[in-house]
Order: C-alpha cells, then structure tokens, then sequence
C-alpha cells in the first residue's frame, strides 16, 4: 500500500479524507488528557511517590523537551523527501509514544525518578513529533481563513472523542470493581493500541501539499530568534501560554478539588469530567462559526471571559450536586475546546504573513513555538499547583483527612490561576488586525508567488535549466 501522493496547495478535503486526516488527534487528545489528569494522580497517590517529586519529575521532563520542539520545527520546515515532509514524522513519532506508554506502566511500584523521567521524555518527544507534524500539515492543506478555523474545528471535535473514550475507561472499571490504579493503566492500553492505527490512517489516506521556499532562502538560527521580534508572533505565543495554562492548571488539581472540596466521589467527578470534554463536540463547530463570523481574536477574547466567569459558579453549587454541576461543567468544556480552535487556526495564518514577508516556510517552526508553550503551561501548571498544595498542608494520598485551612487552600489554587490566566490570555488580541480581509489578500500573494515559480521550474525543467 503506497501513500497518499503530494498535492497542490489549498487542495479541498472530502469529509471522509478530513476524518482520516485528523484521526491521529483522538489518541493524542487522550494522551494529553491522561498526562495531566490522571497519570500524576497515578505516580503520587498508586504508586506512593511524593507529590513534590511528581510534580519537580514533571517540570524537569518539560524543562528538557520545551527546548526540542523550535529544533524540531526547524528540522520538519526542511525536510525533503520523496516521503513527504511532515508525513515521514508522522512515522517517526508514533512509535516513540507507544514505547514510552508501554514502560511506564510495566511497574507496579518502586519507580524511580530517573526511570520515570527517562520514559516520560520519550514519550513526550513522539508526542511533539505527531501533533507539530500534524498541525503544521493541517495548516498547508488548508490555506483560506474559513477552511482553516473548519479542519481544526475538526481536529478538536476528534480530540472529543478520544477524550471521552479515555474518561469513560476508569469509570467503567471502577463500575466492575477494579482499581483507580488499574483504571489508568488500562487507559494507557487504549491510547497504545489506537496510536499507530491513527497515524497508518493519516499517512496513507492523506495528500501532501510543499510549498517553495525562495531559491535563496537558507535557514539560520538567527532567524528563528528573530520571530520573537514580530508583534504578531508574541501575540500568539503568549496568548496560548496563557489560555492553556488556566484550563491545565484547573486539571491538574480537578480530582482532588471536586473530591474534597465539592464532595463528589471519584467516579462523579469523571462523569463531570465527561461532560466537560464531551461539550467540545458543540464549542468546537460553534467557535470556528464564530470565528468566521465575529474573527478569530474575538472568538478567542470571548471564549476566555466565558470559561473564566463560568469556573466561579462552582463555589456557589450545592456541594455533592451532580445535576447542578453539569451545566457549569458544559460551559466551561466548550469554551476550553474552542479556545483550541481558534489558537491554531491563528498561528497557520500568522505563519502565511511570514512567509509572504520572508519567501520562507515558517509553519512547523509556528506550531512547535505554539506547542512549547502549551508545554511550558502544562509542565507549570503540574509544578506550581503540586507544590502549592504541599505548601498549604493538602494530603494527596488515598485516605488522608485534610485540614479546613487545606481545602481553602485547594479551592483557592483551583480559581485564582485559571481565572487570572485565561483573562490575560483574551487580553492578549486587543488591537489585533490580521482579520479575513487582510489574510485573503495575503493568500492571493502567496498563491500568485508560487504560480509563478511553479511555471519557471517547469520551463526551466523543459529547457534543460538553460531560460
């Protein structure tokens, strides 16, 4: 079976091959779920390791994998091959992420620091390569402003899925009688086996469009610092640290909040979860038509304030009320999955106004700086809340009775960082003028360049390089 050949630029998806294409996204929305949720909770609470040492394990894997994801970039804008550029890291990554799964959860107890780092890079390391791959490849299949925010409303629908899947794993075995431990690893399982099933899909059912860089346009590092001088692209960068680590620092204490603070038991609390991630498949679809609509900045502008006035009403709910929790719960899911959306259908189109300045592709650059960031959120949001709590008194291991000073601490680490962080993220887009109009312009541009030096390879090809 051969893969999917190249394609020309803008080429139109059918809707089977747009599913085919995102499918990579239901295994690595499950994984990232996991990663923040579940598998922390796992180290410290199954497994017995110190909050602390999770939480410093954590931050250190991440203080070394952040650095990768610009030198990745860097190496995918470059990559020729009769394989494709993004395609052939689509191969690569996939493995790296089954191996690093499979060894986590070969021990049942007595892990180390050193073998829980050194699995987690790996892991961490495929799971750049597939989604930088993947988004960047997204972003060069869909060129119009429209059809961008619509493939990544997709994606996020598809990460829904996989969500769901993963959460309903620990419900259905607490439900037959098995252990919180047992539920996580059998969560790990599912995201092993799905994980080259979905790339295999991706790769041989997917065309891959190359665009041409200038004839003299050679990378050097100095170029990819200079990014960091363009408004648009601090922007973006600072805008998706902040609106991923509110919703991450929110995950990464919501077991022990809904537990101690809310009196909801363990599987409640996954329920809620459910409906959470389940809201995507409406925010989703609904944020890409707002997009289109209203912009994609605004989108984004409205989504955080939504998420974050929406997160306070949970203080206000009947403690152990499940039917009450549920449309906070809804709300704040949608608006999470379309702040999703729109950040990445931002950073494709920020990354066609570089290259219609420089005559360079920056699009896998773009996405893994958008994706240094979202690890930057994650690995803080993990680090910080850990330590807070240990700070505060909070007890993480099963059974332990907490202090009333060590739920309001918990309550007040649960609001005050998602709030602060999503509303400084919406902030970021005032003044922002990369509307539809302008991109469309830049669109025609770009298509008009690579039209015309399409037409002079071709005659030089004919000519024999002699024009």
């Amino acid at each position: 079976m051969k893969p999917a050949p190249s394609a020309p630029r803008g080429v139109q998806l059918s809707l089977p091959a747009t599913l085919a294409f995102a499918a990579t996204h239901i295994p690595l929305a499950a994984l990232s779920l996991a990663i923040v949720v579940h598998m922390p909770r796992y180290f410290a609470s199954t497994l017995g390791m110190g909050l602390a040492m999770v939480g410093a394990t954590f931050a250190l894997v991440r203080a070394v994998d952040i650095p990768l994801d610009p030198v990745l970039g860097l190496i995918m804008d470059r990559t020729r091959s009769r394989f494709g550029r993004y395609r052939l890291w689509t191969v690569l990554g996939a493995p790296l992420v089954v191996c690093g799964l499979y060894m986590l959860i070969q021990t049942r107890g007595g892990m180390g620091q050193a073998y829980l780092a050194g699995w987690l890079l790996v892991m961490y390391l495929g799971l750049s390569i597939l989604l930088l791959s993947n988004l960047a490849w997204a972003a060069c299949l869909a060129t119009n402003y429209a059809q961008r925010s619509r493939i990544f409303g997709v994606f996020t629908g598809l990460g829904v899925i996989g969500a769901v899947g993963v959460l309903v794993i620990p419900v259905v075995a607490g439900s037959l009688g098995y252990s919180d431990g047992d539920g996580v690893r059998a969560m790990v399982w599912f995201i092993i086996a799905l994980t080259p099933i979905c790339a295999f899909l991706v790769v041989f059912r997917t065309p891959e469009p190359v665009s041409r860089d200038l004839a003299h346009a050679h990378f050097a590092l100095k170029d990819y610092w200079s990014l960091l001088t363009r408004g648009n692209v601090l922007r973006i960068v600072a805008a998706d640290l902040c609106v991923n680590l509110g919703p991450l620092w929110m995950a990464a204490i919501y077991l022990f909040f809904f537990k101690d603070s809310r009196g909801f038991t363990l599987t409640q609390a996954n329920l809620l979860l459910l409906v959470y991630i389940a809201a995507g498949l409406a925010g989703a679809p609904f944020t890409a038509w707002l997009a289109n609509r209203a912009g994609k900045h605004r989108a984004l502008m409205f989504n955080s304030t939504l998420y974050s006035l929406t997160l306070l009403s949970l203080m206000i709910l009947p403690k152990g009320n499940f039917a009450a929790a549920i449309p906070t719960m809804f709300v704040t899911g949608s608006a999470a999955a379309g702040l999703t959306v729109v950040i990445r259908a931002l950073t494709g189109d920020i990354a066609d106004e570089i290259r219609l300045e420089s005559g360079r592709e920056w699009m896998g650059l773009m996405f893994a700086m958008t994706n240094a960031t979202t690890k930057i959120a994650g690995a803080a949001s993990i680090f910080l809340t850990f330590n807070v709590l240990a700070r505060v008194g909070y007890d993480a291991r099963d059974g332990a009775v907490n202090t009333p000073a060590a739920i309001h601490g918990l309550e007040l680490a649960f609001l005050i960082g998602p709030i602060f962080f999503l509303m400084l993220g919406g902030a970021c887009f005032i003044g922002y003028r990369l509307n539809a109009q302008r991109h469309g312009e830049i669109r025609r541009e770009l298509e008009a360049r690579d039209a015309a030096r399409d037409h002079a390879a071709a005659l030089e090809s004919l000519t024999g390089g002699v024009v």
